[in-house]
């Protein structure tokens, strides 16, 4: 196995090779010790990122960004440790996987040399954080209020099949074979996320000063919806936020691949292994109330785990496909043109009389949701969920 110093070696051969010499020059400064020629090096390796889409950015040079991340935040670390762990993050966040495990045990030395930040120290005020904290949580609970928000005849079709806690057997048997969804309770209550989720103090102390891609808008099929960079701690200041278009949300990011103390307050169920399940991604959904995520369809099997919080979802079978009225665009083929908070029938007729499924999922229930089948979701309080995506070894009609 290459040491560390040897994938520096062969890294730096192959950016020379792909003609990205002064790269290489100022790395060698920044690992002699020049912050100058690291950042110099690390802006050079950003603009090959945003050169071409993510998928035609070569290898090589998501790896250079991560070493050139991993120099700043040597230089950085003893003067100024936020800018330094901001740093990493971006290596893990934009970088290639080459370097990942020495950007992991830098940020581990980091976080364990750090003593109490002035942000964490008891203040006035602080119950009051979380009080509020609690009660964004709780959510609407009166379900007049909670249909006025909800899109036409919600909650008035088909429930989805809501069962407690059931062997990996019975679900394979009665919903996984057959791709049907349903709302599994009591599944998760084990989890350390069940409780230490609930402390604010908690989430602000592990991750406060991690930084995460979030999502800022309504909807991401809004013009209006862009993407930023910011804390963990700027992401709890806005939640509280009463503007729509800064509604801001941390959507299908491998959050727990980033910050692993996170990962290990929770556990991959074993309905994931059902028919041989290979976990292709497992993913943070966290965010205020009042996000919409709008009706589209994945590929791969899920299992939606609710810790904290409360959300609505509605179901189409893939069989409806094209009933939806899907983008024709390939980016936004998995998602359909319809708005079902504000559905034009004089566009789209067929929505009219489609059926379909809904129910509100609860604080520690699990939803299967099988592939290609069609799901909007709206937050009624401030959620914290988890998606387990697989795929199985199988392969059946409509199945990945």
């Amino acid at each position: 196995m290459a040491t560390g110093g040897e994938k520096r070696a062969a890294l730096l051969r192959q950016i020379t090779e792909e003609g990205g010499f002064a790269f290489v020059a100022s790395a060698e400064k920044a690992a002699a010790g020049d912050l100058r020629a690291a950042e110099a090096a690390r802006e050079m390796a950003w603009e090959q990122l945003h050169s071409a889409p993510r998928t035609e950015v070569g290898a090589a040079w998501r790896d250079a960004y991560a070493l050139a991340c991993l120099h700043v935040a040597a230089l950085l670390a003893d003067d100024d440790r936020l800018a330094a762990l901001r740093a990493l993050d971006m290596g893990l966040i934009m970088g290639g996987g080459l370097l990942r495990a020495e950007l992991d045990d830098a940020i581990a030395t980091l976080v364990a040399g750090r003593g109490q930040d002035p942000g964490e120290a008891v203040h006035a005020g602080a119950g009051d954080v979380e009080e509020r904290w609690k009660e964004g949580i709780a959510g609407d609970r009166d379900l007049a209020d909670v249909l006025k928000l909800l899109p036409v005849k919600s909650l008035s079709c088909k429930q989805i099949e809501r069962r407690s806690c059931i062997s990996l057997e019975a679900f394979i048997r009665d919903y996984f074979l057959c791709e049907s969804p349903v709302i599994l309770s009591g599944c998760i209550d084990h989890w350390p996320a069940s409780t230490k989720w609930k402390d604010i103090k908690y989430l602000k102390r592990i991750a406060g000063d991690r930084t995460i891609p979030v999502e800022v808008g309504k909807k991401y099929e809004c013009t209006e919806w862009n993407q930023e960079l910011i804390t963990f701690s700027q992401f709890f200041e806005r939640m509280w936020s009463s503007d729509s278009a800064n509604l801001t949300y941390l959507a299908q990011h491998q959050l727990f691949d980033q910050i692993k103390e996170l990962r290990e307050d929770i556990v991959v169920p074993e309905y994931c292994f059902a028919g041989g399940g290979d976990l292709q991604s497992l993913n943070a959904l966290f965010g205020p109330h009042g996000t919409v995520t709008p009706l589209h369809h994945d590929p791969h099997h899920n299992l939606f785990a609710q810790v904290l919080g409360r959300n609505y979802f509605r179901l189409y079978p893939a069989s409806l496909s094209v009933d939806l009225y899907p983008h024709t665009e390939t980016m936004l083929s998995n998602t359909s043109q319809v708005d079902l908070d504000n559905i034009n029938e004089k566009d789209f007729p067929k929505m009219a009389d489609l059926e379909f499924m809904d129910g509100i999922l609860e604080e520690g229930d699990l939803l299967y949701i099988p592939p290609k089948w069609w799901h909007y979701v709206r937050s009624l309080s401030i959620s914290f969920s988890v998606s387990f995506w697989w795929r199985t070894s199988h392969l059946r009609a409509g199945s990945s």
